[in-house]
């Protein structure tokens, strides 16, 4: 065990940020550590590197141990090389490596003992440092990083922010400590730089510790998730999509013992509350009773639900036509340095694009040239009928920083009423006071999700988007999945979130080499690609062209062959049938993926089926005890009546001088109260039997 942390707890301004987290990791450990923005994972981090002290609890790692932590901002000044500033992390190596060749040098002159022994023992504790293979990591971990060679000597003084994060990064793996914690280390990467990461990582002899919302990255990384929620931490065992399948399960058994908690309560309320209205001793007894069960019952606090979270849905407020987009010999440079050329682009309604490619290729030009912010410097573009565009930016140059979130809306929109907007803010966790705060002053979360209900606003048939997850948490990352999956229009944007591309997308372009490789199907199916054989990329890197069919040949176009059994194999294999051809042997093989799978789910509609049956059952006898609590209620009454008839009888002055007939009314009334006892015993006896349904 190389970490343990027991009981931690940690308040800011009266609220509880950690309650009583526990949780160890042993030294081989990959362990991610997810929430939602706010819920304190940050705040751990810093606690375990001892940049922040926790109320109570403690933190245990061995005295010998090496800490790494990389912030989500580095800002580090330094008139240093790039290669100078990350091989000074082994400034020790590097001054033996010296000393032994000034070691050298001596000896061809001098051969004394003391001499050779002096180089014998350092260049034993060089090889044990790994010195010999130094220079070369730190020319790999910058390459990996994104750094090109020609750059290695720029001063870290001229780095951008996101630059030097990547520096940080590359120093602290040269570095190599025993626990390495990174606050969401894929952020100023590219998908090159992150794929080389996680292999790195994976690789890795040391823990792990990682907080990050790049779902495809833990995926490939960890074994181990911490998952913080409401202040208090629980460690899930596997990968990310591990965690999330066993989270969702247990949100559910948690909002399914919530409300059995709050129907509970209720239930008992109403008990009382017609066990007083009874207005019988015996009954307010009762009812006494069961308020002060009612008090020692445990409330269940409600969990997080997708009710709490964003809601965002997009409809297009009329169809375009199929043809959305077409271009031809596309191309585009500022200056010498030229982005793309001869790109052709032919989209389809419907379809969701995903452009990939390193960082400064050209991706979001080639959004603003179909958006009309930029002009190409060569071809041509056409849209189809009806074609309604509306963009989504990054930088979230479509928000006046000026403006307060509610005149943003107000002011693009001034048909809605301030309810309309209120309701519409809350639906993106604007609440209260928040709609009034000056956009320059949020976060880039809450940037992203006022974009997002702008775009959802327009009514568009064709969504550009450029990095659309940036600065999102996870959960509003699957909410706009969901949002973008199920859009009848067609989608074209820019993402490194590999997990969301792997979603959404139904064709990825890359960006190499100037000109666009397409992929028919999702991420995962790109990285299939990648690793065949007998894909020829530098034959498919021609403008833009159809990667290879299943069967390997290679499809150009419109005109593509296409094997539709091979396609129900290549289905099988990648689990997601994405690929659109216009072939009519597409159709055929639909059926047959369609007619696969309804073969082996003929068992689970059989249980379907049964499962139906029991529900049925139980709700005829559940709606027996419905129909037996109502007529036992209409009993009460109609006893309820009689006694009172009886007491006004009874209080008659001419009945008063009448023994016969007050013993005959007091028997009946005698007769009505033991019934009433016994309905009233029923009536709970029902109730709780109604309630256990």
């Amino acid at each position: 065990m190389i970490l343990a942390v027991n009981n931690l707890s940690k308040t800011y301004d009266g609220k509880d940020i950690l309650k009583g987290i526990s949780f160890h990791i042993e030294a081989h450990d990959k362990l991610a550590v997810t929430g939602i923005n706010g819920a304190g994972k940050s705040t751990l981090l810093k606690q375990i590197i001892g940049e922040e002290n926790p109320d109570s609890g403690s933190i245990t790692i061995p005295k010998d141990a090496r800490i790494g932590y990389l912030s989500q901002n580095m800002d580090a000044d330094s008139e240093k090389s790039i290669y100078d500033e990350v091989i000074s992390i082994k400034q020790d190596v590097i001054d033996m490596e010296n000393e032994l060749r000034s070691l050298e040098k001596a000896m061809q002159t001098d051969q004394s003992e003391s001499l050779m022994k002096r180089y014998s023992e350092l260049s034993h504790r060089f090889e044990l440092e790994n010195g010999y293979a130094v220079r070369s990591n730190v020319t790999g971990i910058l390459k990996g990083l994104g750094f090109k060679e020609d750059e290695f000597d720029k001063k870290v003084s001229l780095l951008s922010g996101g630059q030097k994060t990547r520096l940080a990064l590359g120093r602290l793996l040269l570095e190599a400590p025993d626990i390495l914690i990174l606050d969401e280390p894929t952020n100023h990467l590219d998908i090159a730089s992150v794929s080389w990461l996680e292999g790195y990582l994976k690789a890795w002899k040391g823990a792990v510790i990682i907080v990050s919302h790049d779902r495809y990255f833990l995926d490939r990384i960890v074994n181990k998730v911490l998952d913080i929620e409401n202040g208090t931490a629980t460690m899930f065992t596997g990968n990310y999509t591990a965690f999330a399948e066993k989270k969702a399960a247990l949100r559910k058994d948690r909002m399914r013992a919530y409300l059995n908690n709050q129907a509970e309560i209720k239930h008992q309320q109403e008990v009382i509350d017609k066990l007083k209205q009874f207005n019988r001793e015996k009954s307010i007894k009762r009812a006494e009773s069961r308020e002060k069960a009612l008090a020692k019952i445990d409330r269940v606090a409600k969990p997080f639900d997708v009710d709490d979270a964003m809601k965002l849905h997009f409809t297009p407020s009329k169809l375009s036509g199929k043809d959305v987009i077409f271009a031809e010999h596309l191309g585009k440079a500022f200056g010498d340095k030229e982005l793309f050329s001869g790109v052709e682009l032919d989209v389809k309604r419907g379809e969701k694009l995903a452009i990939i490619g390193p960082n400064g290729t050209g991706k979001t030009t080639l959004l603003k040239i179909i958006n009309g912010t930029e002009e190409a410097d060569s071809g041509e573009i056409e849209y189809g009928t009806r074609v309604e565009i509306a963009y989504y930016d990054q930088e979230h140059h479509v928000l006046d920083p000026d403006n307060t979130v509610f005149d943003e809306i107000s002011d693009a929109y001034p048909y809605m009423n301030n309810t309309e907007i209120r309701n519409l803010l809350a639906s993106f966790l604007f609440t209260g006071d928040d709609v009034f705060k000056l956009i320059k002053d949020l976060s880039g979360g809450e940037k992203g999700r006022l974009s997002l209900a702008k775009l959802m606003l327009s009514k568009a048939n064709l969504l550009l988007l450029d990095e659309p997850t940036n600065h999102l948490d996870i959960t509003s990352k699957e909410i706009l999945e969901e949002a973008v999956k199920n859009y009848e229009g067609t989608v074209i944007y820019v993402s490194h979130d590999r997990y969301f591309i792997n979603r959404t997308a139904t064709r990825i372009l890359e960006l190499d080499h100037k000109h666009f490789v397409n992929y028919q199907g999702n991420y995962d199916y790109y990285l299939e690609k990648q690793a065949d054989a007998s894909f020829d990329k530098e034959k498919a890197v021609s403008g833009i062209v159809s990667d290879f069919n299943a069967s390997g040949n290679k499809a150009l176009g419109k005109t593509a062959s296409f094997d539709g059994k091979n396609a129900v194999s290549d289905t099988n294999s990648t689990g997601a049938f994405n690929a659109n051809f216009a072939s009519d042997e597409c159709d055929s093989a639909s059926v047959n993926v369609n007619g696969q799978n309804a073969g082996n789910n003929t068992n689970a509609a059989a249980e379907v089926k049964l499962s139906f049956k029991e529900q049925k059952e139980r709700k005829q006898q559940q709606q027996k005890l419905r129909t037996a609590l109502t007529n036992c209620e209409k009993e009460i009454e109609q006893h309820e009546t009689a006694i009172s008839d009886i007491d006004t009888q009874m209080a008659d002055p001419a009945t008063a001088v009448n023994s016969a007939k007050l013993n005959e009314l007091s028997t009946k009334q005698a007769e009505h109260s033991a019934k009433l006892e016994e309905l009233y015993i029923k009536w709970e006896e029902l109730s709780e039997a109604l309630e256990n349904f």
